[in-house]
């Protein structure tokens, strides 16, 4: 036995000596080297039954203690991870066999035998501490609202963030932390649409259900429109545009429908007097009669607006809609996604409004050539490769504007070429006039953008007490952590917004910003160093300390290199399309920031091979076609597929906005789904998918990487329900009443790139019946 405990010490050793030696080089710690020469001499000690063998090693275990309390305190993950291994081999040697000198208690065992229970007492004090938790106490509770939430019934939910506002924000109070526990599966719904083989991998189950009267409408993914008894989740109608597939189509997904009320002018038993608006991803936009189904012939033609008119550089699955139109003011306001980082000849990011009768163009605006937004004659053709806009809009009709967050041009990570105009709106929001599409206001979050960094998030809108005085608000969620609390009439910050030093050293054609904005209210994380460097073993640890130290990385907003850049937060965003959830009354804000790195490794276009796999996804390698440089990006991991930085990696959040201040955070969600073991460990996990809060003081969400819906305390953070799902639950919930019940929906069916269940579920969730 003694043999075989040299042998794991020597291998064990020589790991660690090969790979701390390596990152000595690369100016990273000297542990595992030192650690690594100890394990060497301890394996020679054992091979010839030396009785200091175990003195050695007793050393080895409080040097590695000693260094882990001093990199990461009592930190549980880290520190556990760091010690797992050294403490199980230290455990092995206490046996009397393992070192070959039988029963004796000598000092070297008594010395490793105290340094094993310190060691285990040291963590299981770190067991008991939470030091990425904040506890404090938000307002919550029913109230009169200062923005008026227009003509949408309480119980009803009329638009994508259940208002024009974007807030997410129920005014039911049926559903309280008292009774939340209580939630119970009321009906189960399957729409027949399920991911399929031959599907892109990035087909996602993203809807957020609408509901007006008595009927839910909603997609699936391949965008066939499905109507619901709100009370019982019947099938009322079901609309299938027979949409083909297409290998070149980056994602295929529908996270919503747009409901159109009509005029007083209509009667109301007429054929499409109200309108269902259903995006597509073969690039049309049709209108549906919202009772029946049918298309609405007097739209566009025969039901449809072709949205490839006037389309510079047309190519299948090059454009689509995956997201839901704005309706405001009879107008149907629309953008659109191009695929990220194929080709430097993409389509245009035109944003156009339809009149929502008859479907004609009434302005289009094309942040290519901001000035005209008239309708283009046949013929012509808008920018091509302008920022475009693939989330979704807010809108304020009493100030006549309609908020639209920009993403970057492709190719994200070269800026080279573009123009002034491109320049300006990239990556910001943007306020146009709902009337006339001309620019009201700009508000840029980062400036020349190299990291895929686009606003990715519905604004939410409410009216805010400062000390100035109540002042109409925009709240922005972005992909890099800050959140802008802006006036919505003006563009201008409410809470401070500050322009700080960012670094340089972009490839030579190109630039970087010599600043970037950073809001007051902010979820950016620290800078990452190598102690922040995890796994789940000393050794997979170490491989990522290896690679944090062979990648770029001078903080937020590194540019882009050869060599690879390490970007963090990544561009899976710390918050993404999900957005936050606002309550207008208590002026508060419940989010899920979520945090991954990313690598980027710009390829020169002659290296790259013609027969490498590409663009199969955002992440991996994507071609730029045309441009000089092809890019590898991916979540930055270790060779075990774990992040490579310590958790958590996901949060809740609850934020006072009027001081900008959080109030509390709490790790969110568990490894049941992610890890080996299905066991519920709440280590905080990324998730992607959006909150929604209610004036019970209760807030819902999905979205999370482990296949859980929850209720959480408003006012504490606190979960106070959770409920498995058949699939992954990257969705944003929504609630309603009906037959005098209050329903929580949420619809489960999965993430085809992050690699959560494939469902086809739509779940309503209510308390008992008295």
């Amino acid at each position: 036995m003694a043999v075989f405990s040299a042998i794991v010490l020597f291998v064990m050793g020589a790991a660690l000596a090969f790979g701390g030696g390596w990152l000595v080089a690369l100016g990273g710690s000297w542990y595992y080297l030192i650690a690594g020469l100890a394990c060497l001499v301890t394996s020679a000690l054992l091979f010839v039954r030396q009785p200091a063998a175990r003195t050695v090693y007793a050393l080895v275990l409080a040097g590695t203690l000693a260094w882990a309390l001093w990199e990461v305190g009592f930190d549980w993950w880290p520190l556990g991870t760091r010690g797992g291994i050294p403490v199980l081999v230290g455990l092995w040697l206490l046996l009397p066999w393992a070192a070959g000198d039988g029963r004796r208690w000598d000092f070297g065992r008594i010395a490793l035998a105290a340094v094993i229970v310190v060691s285990i007492g040291v963590a299981g004090y770190a067991l008991t501490q939470n030091p990425h938790e904040k506890s404090g106490t938000l307002a919550a509770g029913a109230g009169e609202a200062v923005l008026q939430a227009g003509s949408v019934p309480d119980g009803d939910w009329h638009h994508y963030g259940r208002t024009l506002q974007g807030q997410r924000y129920s005014p039911l109070t049926q559903i309280n932390p008292g009774n939340v526990a209580q939630l119970a599966v009321a009906w189960t719904y399957r729409t027949g649409d399920v991911r399929r083989e031959d599907d892109v991998e990035e087909t996602t189950y993203q809807v957020t259900p609408l509901k007006v009267g008595n009927l839910l409408y909603l997609c699936t993914p391949h965008h066939i429109a499905i109507a619901l008894d709100a009370a019982t989740g019947e099938e009322r109608w079901r609309f299938d545009p027979e949409i083909p597939l297409d290998p070149n189509r980056q994602h295929q997904t529908c996270r919503g429908v747009s409901y159109f009320a009509g005029t007083d002018l209509q009667a109301a038993d007429e054929a499409c007097a109200t309108r269902i608006y259903l995006p597509t991803s073969d690039a049309r936009l049709i209108a549906l009669d919202a009772r029946t189904g049918r298309t609405c012939p007097d739209f566009g033609e025969d039901g449809a607006v072709d949205l490839w008119a006037n389309m510079p550089n047309q190519k299948s699955g090059y454009y689509y809609s995956t997201s839901p139109p704005v309706v405001a003011q009879g107008l149907v306001i629309i953008g659109g996604a191009v695929n990220d980082n194929y080709a430097m000849d993409s389509p245009s990011g035109v944003i156009r409004a339809y009149d929502a009768r008859s479907g004609a163009l009434v302005w289009n605006w094309d942040s290519g050539n901001p000035e005209r937004t008239e309708p283009l004659p046949p013929g012509a053709t808008y920018t091509p490769n302008s920022p475009n806009s693939w989330s979704v809009s807010s809108a304020d009709e009493e100030l006549g504007l309609v908020y639209v967050p920009l993403g970057n041009r492709t190719p994200d990570q070269l800026g080279m070429g573009r123009s002034d105009a491109v320049e300006r709106f990239s990556s910001s929001v943007v306020a146009l006039e709902i009337g006339t599409g001309r620019v009201r206001w700009v508000f840029q979050t980062v400036h020349h953008d190299l990291w895929d960094m686009d606003v990715p998030a519905q604004p939410a809108l409410l009216d805010l007490t400062t000390d100035q005085g109540t002042r109409p608000a925009i709240v922005i969620p972005t992909k890099q952590g800050d959140i802008y609390v802006l006036d919505r009439a003006t563009g201008e910050p409410i809470l401070p917004v500050r322009e700080v030093p960012a670094p340089g050293g972009a490839i030579p054609e190109d630039f970087t910003a010599p600043t970037q904005p950073v809001s007051a209210l902010t979820f950016n994380p620290s800078t990452l160093r190598g102690r922040d460097m995890w796994g789940v073993s000393l050794f997979d640890q170490l491989a990522c300390r290896i690679a944090f130290r062979s990648l770029r990385y001078e903080g937020r907003y590194t540019p882009p290199s050869l060599e690879g850049t390490l970007v963090y937060p990544g561009n899976f965003g710390t918050f993404n399309w999900g957005s936050v959830a606002v309550d207008p009354v208590n002026q508060t804000m419940f989010g899920m920031p979520t945090y991954v790195a990313f690598t980027s490794r710009l390829i020169p276009a002659d290296e790259i091979s013609p027969d490498a796999r590409a663009n199969a996804g955002e992440a991996g390698l994507n071609l730029n076609v045309g441009g000089p440089y092809g890019v590898i990006m991916q979540p930055f991991t270790s060779p075990l597929g774990l992040p490579c930085h310590a958790p958590p990696w996901g949060y809740v959040a609850g934020v006072d906005l009027r001081t900008g201040t959080v109030a509390w955070r709490h790790k969110n969600g568990t490894i049941r789904d992610a890890a080996p073991v299905p066991l519920p460990i709440r280590i905080g996990v990324p998730g992607i998918g959006g909150p929604i809060i209610t004036a019970g003081g209760v807030a819902f969400l999905g979205a999370a990487i482990d296949n859980y819906l929850r209720g959480y305390d408003v006012a504490t953070g606190e979960t106070l329900w959770e409920q498995r799902l058949p699939a992954g639950g990257q969705s944003t919930p929504m609630t309603y009443e009906a037959d005098g019940r209050q329903f929580v929906v949420h619809v489960a069916g999965g993430h085809g790139s992050i690699g959560t269940d494939a469902g086809d579920y739509v779940i309503a969730y209510a308390l008992p019946r008295n």
